[in-house]
C-alpha cells in the first residue's frame, strides 16, 4: 500500500513538473485548486460510485487572465482535460458534463484566484454566458 502511494505522489510530481514546463507556475497552482475542489465536494454514494460537481469557474485577475491568454491554446479546455484526467485516476462519477469556466474578476480575497464548483447536470461547455471570452 506504501510502495502505491508512493508511486502515485511520483506521478503527481512527473505531471506538475510537465505542466509547470509547459504552462508555467500560475496554471499548475490552478490545476491543484481545482482538483482540490472537485476532491473536496466528492459525494460517496457507494463503494463504486462517487460522485462530484461538473461545473468549475476559475476567476482571476485581468493580468493574470491576459497573460494566460497570450500564451495560446484554451486555458479553459486544458484545466478541463487536466481535471478530467484527475476524475479518470480516481474513478470519479461526474454529475453532469465537465466544464472549466475561467473569467476575469477584479474582487479576489487573495488577489490571485478563486475557484467555485457545482453540480449542474446539464450543462454545455457553451453555456455560460461569454464562453472563452474574459467575463467582468
Amino acid at each position: 500500500m506504501e510502495t502505491l502511494k508512493r508511486w502515485e505522489r511520483t506521478m503527481e510530481r512527473w505531471e506538475h513538473a510537465l505542466a509547470d514546463r509547459v504552462l508555467h507556475r500560475e496554471p499548475v497552482e490552478l490545476l491543484d485548486a481545482l482538483r482540490r475542489e472537485c476532491d473536496a465536494h466528492a459525494v460517496v454514494c457507494s463503494h463504486t460510485r462517487v460522485v462530484v460537481p461538473n461545473a468549475y469557474e476559475v476567476e482571476l485577475p485581468a493580468r493574470v487572465y491576459e497573460k494566460a491568454v497570450r500564451r495560446g491554446g484554451r486555458v479553459d479546455q486544458e484545466l478541463t482535460d487536466s481535471l478530467a484526467r484527475h476524475g479518470e485516476s480516481r474513478d470519479y462519477e461526474w454529475a453532469g458534463p465537465l466544464t472549466v469556466r475561467v473569467t476575469i474578476s477584479d474582487d479576489l480575497p487573495n488577489g490571485r484566484y478563486r475557484v467555485t464548483s457545482s453540480a449542474t447536470p446539464n450543462v454545455r461547455a457553451g453555456a455560460f454566458a461569454g464562453h472563452g471570452e474574459p467575463v467582468p
